[in-house]
């Protein structure tokens, strides 16, 4: 088969490493790609989001199977795109996309089928928004209605700060058009969990769980960024908060999208809050997370393609998927200043030196391939992971690897993973 992966960040690495596994497949591409997928795949020259652009390219190629990584193409309706013209194509349709695309849609679905969330309220005017969080004790969270890189969520500590944040979003624009309709919520405590799933349209089935670190800084210090790293499985996450979320949040969703006329086929990422009152949704993601997806896939052992298809298919039941027990994690090595302005350009050294140590790989996110040598060509550069028998053993190997490698303006946690 010929298959393309749309998407040039570290996820579309991990899952292009991933399906590189599979023997179906005969030829691989990536559109747009990055320096690291070159190495991997045929990259086309190609934007994610020229959706006109790329169905025909597939069809000029005769691509037999298209994987979308990334949110925005889904939620411009890429998929519908692709099937229109008779291609295979695995994510959701536009229509059920809107669980990421539309904050407050995701909401308004929760309240309405009775799934565990944030109490809050939705706002396009900024006056009655402002009215409202007068009302609140804080902490207070903010959420841009669209897709905003992962970024678009204030936590304000203070009434004052919700204030001021509210009009950075409707006022400033400062998520542009994403921030005109705003989301104030409820802030709930409790350890938080992403866990990332299949679906088919009727059968859901959760991948291993894992945890990621937002904040830039250590310590969960900083700003939020696009995620710093994470690991898998959650230290927090077990048997009964697994079965508990499978029977009140996931199969719940999907049986809501059904009822919406909202059918789901391809990823489900579910970010939830371990709260004293059970899990809880934060939010929904119609794709695969980044950087999750870089410790989820190298603990797969079944073939991704087969349940890829299975999941386009509605033959997802059909699959025993299997993963390995022991641990991953994913040091992001970012460019210093990110998430906020940063220079790119420079020479990344000693990445061959870290994949030559055992059960590591690094993934690349924003780099570009020159002459040989990759550069640094965005906020988050690389993606170093590792793989072990314990989750403790992985940590130690992923941070072995970052030491190999150098450059200019580096930036990264030192606490990822770490109790």
């Amino acid at each position: 088969m010929k298959v393309l992966v749309v998407g040039s960040g570290g996820r579309e690495h991990a899952i292009v490493h991933k399906l590189l596994e599979s023997e179906k497949i005969s030829k691989l591409y990536c559109a747009p790609g990055n320096g690291g997928i070159s190495a991997e795949a045929e990259c086309v020259n190609i934007s994610a989001t020229d959706i006109p652009a790329l169905v025909a390219w597939a069809k000029k190629n005769d691509i037999d199977f298209t994987v979308v990584g990334m949110d925005d193409p889904l939620i411009m309706g890429i998929v519908d795109a692709f099937e229109a013209e008779g291609l295979r194509v695995f994510g959701p349709s536009k229509k059920a996309a809107a669980i990421e695309g539309s904050k407050a849609f995701a909401k308004e679905l929760m309240k309405k089928y009775g799934i565990p969330t944030a109490g809050y309220e939705t706002f396009d005017n900024i006056e009655k928004a402002e009215e409202y969080i007068k009302t609140l004790t804080p902490p207070v969270v903010l959420k841009a209605d669209g897709p905003a890189l992962g970024k678009g969520v204030l936590i304000c500590p203070t009434r004052e700060k919700a204030l001021s944040g509210i009009r950075e979003m409707m006022v400033d624009k400062r998520f542009g058009e994403s921030g005109s309709k705003v989301v104030i919520e409820e802030y709930l405590t409790g350890p938080e969990v992403s866990v990332l799933s299949f679906c088919d349209g009727k059968t859901v089935v959760p991948m291993v769980s894992a945890q990621d670190h937002k904040r830039a800084l250590d310590n969960d210090e900083g700003l939020n960024t696009g995620g710093m790293g994470t690991f898998s499985p959650s230290r927090v996450y077990g048997e009964k908060e697994a079965k508990e979320a499978m029977e009140k949040i996931f199969i719940p969703t999907v049986e809501a999208l059904n009822k919406e006329g909202r059918t789901f086929k391809g990823i489900i990422y579910f970010g939830l809050m371990l709260t004293k009152d059970g899990p809880k949704v934060i939010e929904y993601n119609c794709r695969f997370g980044d950087p999750e997806t870089q410790v989820i896939l190298p603990r797969l052992k079944s073939d991704l393609l087969e349940i890829f298809e299975a999941c386009t298919d509605g033959t997802l039941d059909k699959l025993d998927i299997q993963w390995d027990d022991g641990g991953a994690a994913c040091v992001v090595m970012a460019s210093g200043g990110y998430p906020l302005s940063y220079e790119k350009g420079y020479e990344i050294k000693g990445i061959d030196d870290a994949e030559g140590l055992p059960d590591l790989k690094v993934y690349h996110a924003g780099t570009v391939l020159k002459d040989g040598k990759y550069y640094t060509n965005g906020g988050r550069v690389i993606g170093v992971t590792a793989t072990g028998s314990s989750l403790d053993e992985a940590i130690k190997k992923a941070y072995d690897g970052v030491a190999k490698i150098d450059f200019k303006n580096k930036h990264f946690r030192h606490d990822i993973g770490i109790k």
